[in-house]
């Protein structure tokens, strides 16, 4: 018997594990259907490359072939280890802009406005620059400037410079708007996931119990109360008890596939496999959101401190080996995406609606396709998509994957914009602080000019940057699924902590937002709400 399980060790988990097990007194399960998070190639921040090449720490999903990608399937990498998605991801560190929170307050949930939330980013974080009106000191989550940024990122900056943008240097202080280099979730050359932050230096904690290859199948209900998980370990069915609460922090999704199987969702599509309803709560699964997302890559044979496939970048590569071994530095810490920024898709837009991500690479197929030589890449991605999706039940397997529906680009309104920031993007790439090293567009996109071929272009290539959300929506409506306190509508003991409860997408990359909510779930369970 605990008094507290939390299903799900990634970015939520690992907060909420940290922070309710410094009480003592209570007892604090924490279950990951992952490893523990023990590879270097999670520590080393360059290693990003190989986890994607090999699936590594990863649930690898898919979803379902998407209408709006010409029926192709899109990939949904979520980390499968300790630290979840904060363990394999690109370590970006930013939050959104203050009016998405504003827009959630303002949706019913109170509590959650920019006011409201900026006290527990700042209680996370413990920024390298110093403590600040927009930043903390002191926090557990390490964010500092990249320790060995490649020569060529300011170029990028630069670039967006002449294209008539302002140079940011801080996307998460007083605005947003503009091209810069990222902050990283890093320390002293290493990358700094949610684990490393909240869960590897308390592990001794004896009241907190930490259980990898844990993968839960069933939340358990007596009546409207929910007291225990059933999971499956070692091949094994398992049960443990909770005496206060149970926190799903299982992902946008697998929070709402496991709430499903357990009973809670639509009557009627639950009995389609078979599963007994318990409790009716038809948004469970709907309002999927996620980041849509396009990638230029040009052919950049001059640049070889660039990552590539070449005799001189293994030679490169093996000096940085050697240097990150002994010093913590050199360009196995780069994070890829190093410069970026965020502008409007046109005049009149009152925020930034688009992110650019540039990458030290040549990025095809999320890294996991091979390419030779080297060069550079450009994300552009739609901040606020209005398209919906859905998560629903492939079976009542709890091991099987779910149906993943992001619906992408299923609004016109979606495409419009993407085609005014691809054009944007490549508006930037050629500016002469790019131009002057004579890079070349690959084949796919150098003929595409036309709205109608860049549409086509984008059909074909588009794909997730890995930020479903919505899933289990936070609101007081009848297809919200938890209330201002993250509690499941019409259960006890039962709240969903992750990215699921967002009623839309922030503006930005969502760990450093999911690790907020999580410090604020925290808060207000130790607070009695």
């Amino acid at each position: 018997m605990y008094d507290y399980i939390i299903i799900g060790g990634g970015s939520a988990g690992c907060v909420l594990a940290s922070r309710l097990s410094e009480d003592p007194g209570v007892q604090v399960a924490l279950l990951e259907a992952g490893p523990s998070d023990d590879s270097v190639l999670i520590h080393c921040p360059a290693g990003l490359a190989l986890l994607a090449k090999s699936g590594q720490a990863n649930w690898g999903l898919q979803t379902v072939p998407q209408p709006g990608l010409n029926g192709r399937r899109g990939y949904q990498p979520r980390g499968k280890v300790l630290g979840g998605s904060s363990s394999v991801n690109a370590m970006i560190y930013t939050r959104g802009h203050p009016r998405d929170y504003d827009d959630w307050a303002a949706e019913g949930n109170p509590g959650w406005a920019w006011r409201d939330v900026l006290p527990y980013f700042k209680l996370a974080e413990h920024n390298e620059r110093g403590a600040d009106d927009f930043h903390g000191s002191g926090g557990p989550l390490n964010v500092m400037d990249l320790r060995s940024p490649n020569r060529y990122s300011p170029d990028f900056v630069q670039a967006g410079v002449e294209a008539g943008y302002a140079h940011n240097t801080d996307f998460n202080g007083a605005e947003q708007e503009g091209v810069g280099l990222y902050q990283v979730t890093h320390k002293n050359g290493e990358r700094y996931s949610a684990a490393k932050a909240y869960l590897t230096p308390h592990r001794a904690r004896p009241n907190l119990h930490v259980l990898t290859g844990a993968h839960a199948t069933r939340i358990l209900l007596e009546g409207q109360r929910a007291v225990g998980v059933e999971f499956v370990q070692d091949g094994s069915k398992r049960e443990l008890r909770a005496s206060r609460e149970v926190l799903l922090s299982a992902g946008s999704l697998l929070s709402p596939q496991l709430l499903m199987l357990s009973g809670i969702g639509a009557a009627e599509q639950l009995r389609e496999h078979g599963i007994t309803p318990l409790h009716e709560l038809p948004g469970v699964g709907r309002n999927l959101q996620d980041h849509v997302d396009v990638v230029l890559v040009y052919d950049a044979p001059q640049l070889t401190q660039l990552f590539g496939l070449s005799l001189k970048g293994a030679r490169n590569m093996l000096r940085g080996i050697l240097e990150w071994r002994r010093q913590r530095s050199g360009m196995l810490t780069t994070n890829f995406a190093e410069a970026g920024g965020f502008i409007r898709s046109q005049a009149g837009e009152p925020i930034p609606d688009l992110q650019l991500h540039f990458v030290i690479g040549k990025l095809v197929d999320h890294g996991r396709t091979t390419t030779f030589g080297h060069g550079y890449s450009c994300h552009v991605c739609l901040l606020r998509p209005k398209s919906r999706g859905s998560v629903r039940l492939a079976s009542a397997d709890p091991l099987a994957a779910p149906l993943i529906d992001p619906n992408f680009l299923g609004e016109r309104d979606d495409m419009d914009r993407m085609i005014r920031g691809f054009k944007l993007m490549r508006s930037i790439l050629s500016q002469p602080a790019l131009a002057r090293f004579g890079a070349r567009e690959l084949p796919a996109s150098a003929p595409v000019r036309s709205d109608a071929q860049i549409e086509a272009f984008i059909r074909s290539h588009a794909d997730t940057i890995y930020h479903p959300v919505g899933s289990c929506r936070m609101g007081p409506g009848p297809m919200d699924v938890v209330d201002a306190q993250l509690r499941v509508h019409g259960l006890q003991g039962l709240r969903v902590v992750d990215a699921s409860v967002m009623p839309g997408l922030v503006g930005g990359n969502t760990n450093a937002p999911v690790i907020m909510i999580a410090e604020k779930a925290a808060a207000l369970i130790q607070a009695g709400a």
